[in-house]
């Protein structure tokens, strides 16, 4: 990364606002467990439709924080007749893991969708799989909730909607492997697929904004080991670090911290979808990535680091902008944020 020009951040902010999002890039699950005190993200996109060449992404404004992903698009139809299609935002496949994520995080409960500036009705399908199977009829006639696990609670660790059937229903999710006794009582095994859905018309020679925004499921560690940051030393535990391209001066500083008694730099990051903007017509004419640096109450320094190519302009203290014009994503983000304590 490295400073290029200043740019207004209102100016950027404005436009996120006044460009609804219209195709969200397809969100896919990426569990890939890093270290034994960490946990992994969920990557997450844009919304999504049966490839549509006639539709073009005429531009893209991306916000990413900790705390929130916003994407606001602008559409174009070049043709002489209207086209409708359902277009979605499918959530990462998920399964219970409490210890991990809250359910509502794994679900993207918070999902939400604006059409033209305005707030946008959009339905919502759950099912419930098992081994490649749809269980979904199954859960439903005994009365559990599939997208909550049977309302689990994730504070008592137990599960309302199973807790409730009579010894012999419940003997016969164990027989149709829907729960796991070995692991607890209320253990579900189900996976569940979720999607969030619309009918969009998109008019003649006109263009349509659509925006949606979530809050993303982080991934994280409690703190960038020694090992982490000397790559001569421990190769193999530095890779984790590989994908957020951290520049020798960053690296320098965060090795500073970790080597004084009592300090810490924990890290956390956020994985976002990108290339799922190709089943739209390519290229993204006009692209803009904005990322956020939050700050919390008991951190001395923070820092954001990220892979791209091209260069990275800090518009103030806390934005980073990254522009590109023609876009045809062929790999996916993955922003980290540095906190030193």
């Amino acid at each position: 990364m490295q400073d290029v020009k200043t740019v207004n951040v209102r100016e950027l902010v404005s436009q996120m606002r006044t460009l609804p999002v219209l195709l969200l890039a397809a969100a896919c699950f990426s569990p890939v467990a890093i270290a034994d005190d960490g946990a992994a993200s969920i990557a997450a996109g844009g919304i999504v439709m049966t490839r549509e060449p006639r539709i073009t992404m005429a531009k893209e404004v991306l916000f990413i924080s900790e705390s929130k992903v916003r994407v606001d698009y602008d559409f174009r139809n070049d043709t002489d007749a209207d086209i409708t299609t359902e277009v979605a935002f499918p959530v990462p496949v998920y399964k219970l893991q409490w210890n991990e994520f809250s359910i509502s995080e794994q679900g993207f409960d918070d999902f939400k969708l604006e059409v033209q500036g305005k707030p946008a009705h959009f339905d919502v399908e759950i099912k419930a799989t098992l081994k490649g199977l749809d269980v979904s009829a199954i859960l439903k006639n005994e009365g559990i909730d599939i997208a909550t696990f049977g309302h689990f609670d994730e504070e008592k660790l137990w599960a309302k909607d199973i807790r409730r059937l009579s010894g012999a229903e419940r003997a016969a999710l164990v027989q149709a492997g829907l729960i796991d006794p070995e692991v607890d009582q209320d253990a579900a095994t189900w996976s569940v697929e979720k999607k969030y859905y619309w009918q969009q018309v998109f008019p003649a020679h006109s263009v349509v904004h659509i925006s949606h925004q979530y809050s993303p499921a982080l991934g994280g560690l409690s703190s960038v080991s020694y090992g982490l940051l000397r790559a001569k030393e421990d190769p193999e535990s530095a890779k984790q670090l590989d994908g957020f391209c951290l520049d020798p001066g960053l690296r320098k500083t965060l090795i500073g911290y970790v080597e004084k008694p009592g300090s810490s730099a924990p890290f956390s990051w956020v994985d976002f979808i990108l290339t799922t903007a190709n089943t739209w017509k390519t290229p993204i004419e006009d692209f803009t990535l904005v990322v956020e640096r939050e700050h919390l109450k008991d951190e001395k320094q923070s820092f954001v680091s990220f892979c791209w190519d091209g260069p990275v302009t800090k518009v103030d203290a806390d934005h980073f902008s990254a522009h590109m014009n023609n876009l045809v994503p062929e790999k996916e983000l993955h922003i980290g944020f540095f906190s030193i304590r």
